[in-house]
């Protein structure tokens, strides 16, 4: 699968049931962070408390899409805080197994 390049990337930043499905995700994304399950630039991220499993929700026009991911050995290491937009870089670099703190991100253009 392969996401167009505006997607945004929201992490939850509690830890979330693994065994929700669509619809709990997507009341999730709206009625506790305030974002809108049915942008279509948007994929929404779920950690579990052990933070060994990752659920992405996104809307993709005309249904949901839920990724999962469980890690054999180790943790996802997101940088603390709340429910926040984190880049697609930082993204890459914590599935790749990169702890990501205090990284420094150049001012660039962006519309």
């Amino acid at each position: 699968m392969i996401l167009p390049s505006n997607t945004r990337f929201y992490l939850y930043a509690e830890p979330a049931d693994m065994r929700r499905g669509f619809d709990r995700l997507a009341a999730m994304v709206e009625q506790e962070a305030g974002w809108n399950p049915l942008d279509g630039t948007a994929a929404f991220l779920f950690v579990n408390r052990r933070a060994d499993r990752l659920k992405m929700l996104l809307w993709d026009g005309d249904g949901y899409l839920l990724c999962y991911k469980r890690l054999e050995a180790g943790r996802f290491a997101f940088p603390p805080g709340g429910h926040r937009e984190i880049a697609s870089i930082d993204l890459r670099l914590v599935l790749e197994g990169v702890v990501v703190t205090g990284r420094r991100e150049a001012k660039r253009y962006r519309r």
